[in-house]
């Protein structure tokens, strides 16, 4: 896809040089709950982050550019991308982690069930305004997908851990699987229990929600689940943006979600395991986009998240989902 002129737009700009506030990851640091690894295409999610939030190539001659953030305002470069991207098409190499951890995601190689090195995703197909300001979104079409499979300080086990992302409510489909969080480090199917990630869709394979979706789920390898039971209470999430956040403990699970634009977050399960999840086998690798044996059919969008190795309180999950609301999406 070509860069888009400015008449397609919104009526938004470049950048605006605002205050640098708290992000997630300084708020779970406030917690005792560091990030582990913090992605996003649109935005430092640490106040004093100013490094690169990912890296695009074009395809006229495969030269490639770091997208930094904006100076004064966090929000990522797009002009800097426009102008790089221009008469080309352009696409994302490589999601920078903001965490001290260094989990950077890269396409996804081979695996268990898309025997074959994934695409990367169009880096102009999504524009989008957060804050003011024009960025744009990572934007999965199918047969694309990140991952790192040798990650640090990302938990393992039956370690404790809380993920949240931010995504789109209105490009989804009952694909398998659009992931992010914890999966397998090989790219195999290991077994229920193997992984711990959110998952956003329509997907009924294993368990569902109420209504026609899409729904916020936890991936535990060889089910995807909005509670521990097949016909889950959860309500369908269907805000243009879309809080999802998933925590994990020994013995059981919190499914959160709500409007990334306003409002607080819907607890959607809060309790045991689905039969056959008792215990937990976590690996530690991050996916993003994909199932942890590499399953590639899913779409969706992708513009911030970030993974603890630990389980937060409600007061730290309200603060978070107050700052995205801050952020602006779509304003």
């Amino acid at each position: 896809m070509l860069v888009p002129s400015s008449s397609d737009w919104s009526t938004h700009g470049s950048p605006q040089v605002l205050p640098r506030t708290p992000g997630p990851c300084d708020i779970y640091s406030a917690a005792g709950i560091p990030c582990v690894a913090a992605h996003s295409v649109v935005r430092a999610l640490y106040a004093n982050y100013t490094g690169p939030l990912y890296r695009v190539s074009r395809s006229s001659d495969m030269a490639s550019l770091n997208i930094d953030t904006h100076p004064g305002s966090g929000l990522a470069n797009a002009l800097a991308q426009d102008a790089f991207c221009n008469g080309t098409e352009c696409h994302i190499l490589r999601l920078y982690d903001q965490s001290p951890q260094g989990n950077h995601l890269d396409v996804a190689r081979a695996g268990g069930a898309c025997n074959h090195t994934l695409r990367h995703v169009d880096a102009t197909k999504d524009p989008i305004t957060v804050g003011g300001s024009n960025v744009y979104g990572a934007y999965f079409e199918g047969s694309a997908g990140y991952r790192n499979d040798r990650t640090t300080g990302v938990a393992t086990g039956e370690v404790e851990q809380t993920m949240y992302m931010v995504t789109r409510g209105d490009h989804v489909n009952d694909g398998c699987c659009f992931d992010y969080g914890n999966a397998e480090t090989d790219n195999m199917d290991d077994g229920e229990g193997t992984m711990e990630a959110i998952y956003f869709g329509t997907s009924k394979g294993w368990g569902y929600g109420q209504g026609d979706g899409p729904w916020i789920m936890m991936d535990f390898e060889d089910g995807l689940w909005a509670g521990d039971v097949k016909e889950a209470p959860a309500s369908s999430i269907t805000s243009k943006y879309v809080t999802a956040m998933a925590k994990g403990k020994q013995g059981g699970f919190t499914l959160k979600g709500g409007d990334a634009q306003q409002g607080v977050l819907q607890t959607l399960h809060e309790g045991k395991r689905p039969d056959g999840y008792g215990t937990m086998h976590k690996q530690g690798a991050i996916i993003l986009g994909i199932g942890g044996d590499n399953s590639c059919w899913a779409v969706g969008t992708f513009y911030e998240g970030a993974m603890t190795a630990g389980y937060t309180s409600d007061a730290t999950d309200a603060a978070v989902q107050a700052n995205i609301v801050a952020a602006g999406y779509g304003q």
